[in-house]
């Protein structure tokens, strides 16, 4: 394999919306459950955990795609 062929973006983005909005969600669940007058302190550590999730899962599918797209059209020799 001497070069990786472009995944396609838009599939991509459309598999990454469902993962964006679930962690989204639970941001906004971390931060309405602090408390009042700590909602920055009672919130931040479990809102960077999520964003590093999303960021992990974001990347690894992205990859996953592109490696997929190559091998999709790789047509064996005989």
């Amino acid at each position: 394999m001497d070069r990786l062929l472009a995944m396609d973006k838009q599939e991509y983005v459309s598999r990454m919306q469902t993962e964006c909005r679930r962690i989204l969600e639970e941001v906004a669940d971390a931060v309405n459950a602090a408390p009042t007058g700590n909602v920055i302190s009672g919130s931040e550590m479990q809102v960077r955990d999520l964003m590093a999730e999303f960021r992990r899962k974001a990347f690894e599918a992205a990859v996953q795609m592109r490696i997929d797209s190559t091998e999709s059209s790789f047509s064996p020799s005989r």
